[in-house]
């Protein structure tokens, strides 16, 4: 199998785009059967709470130094351009909060055979329907919606389940240099950074395929 690693935050806008690019490489990738794809743990914010005041314009304004109108005009930018890829975003529902847990329920996730569905979930969740991705409650009924216990991914969550798993998968960010999401590794060997066009990450699980061939 080759390995495919992606690493992303569930409230990074440019990591959803970029999974639906993958995905629409991955689609034309003539050997996708035996692509093995693992989503990877980043945390934008770290230091989020799990319900920030605000509305997203107002957390974003005061972070990068803009007014609300830059703010909103850059959140309509986003938008328009994650409808060419299919995405519906809805920043002003958007309720932001920590991902630490989310990232938990992913490799949750990971373990019952769900990963890429619980994160399609959580993305939708977050830029579509403006649920709070840091509330429990909230992160448990989008667990049992994928398939996921609810009473499991409940106890998970009220634990320290996978906490080990998501620092580890942002030590390994941090050795390989990554410093913004989204980030594809093919085999440790070869990365595509951002949310780069189809046919990029197509050239790149390409370029894998043809070096483990030889």
């Amino acid at each position: 199998m080759m390995n495919v690693e992606i690493w992303s935050d569930i409230v990074c806008p440019w990591c959803y785009i970029g999974k639906r690019r993958f995905e629409a490489a991955l689609a034309r990738f003539a050997h996708r059967e035996a692509a093995r794809v693992t989503w990877r743990s980043f945390e934008l914010d770290p230091d989020a709470s799990p319900r920030p005041a605000g509305t997203l314009d107002e957390l974003l304004a005061r972070k990068y130094g803009q007014t609300l109108e830059q703010a909103a005009a850059g959140h309509a930018r986003l938008t328009a351009l994650a409808a060419e890829d299919g995405l519906d975003y809805h920043f002003d529902r958007a309720q932001p909060g920590n991902t630490f847990d989310a990232h938990r329920l992913t490799h949750l996730a990971a373990v019952r055979g769900v990963q890429d569905a619980m994160e399609e979930r959580l993305m939708r969740a977050y830029f579509t329907e403006g649920l709070p991705i840091g509330d429990s409650a909230t992160l448990v009924q989008l667990a049992a919606e994928v398939g996921i216990d609810a009473e499991e991914a409940r106890a998970a969550l009220a634990s320290d389940a996978y906490a080990a798993e998501v620092r580890a998968d942002e030590e390994r960010a941090a050795s390989f240099g990554i410093r913004g999401v989204p980030f594809m590794v093919v085999d440790e060997a070869y990365g595509v950074s951002g949310a780069q066009p189809a046919e990029v990450f197509l050239g790149a699980l390409e370029k894998g395929w043809a070096v483990r061939a030889e």
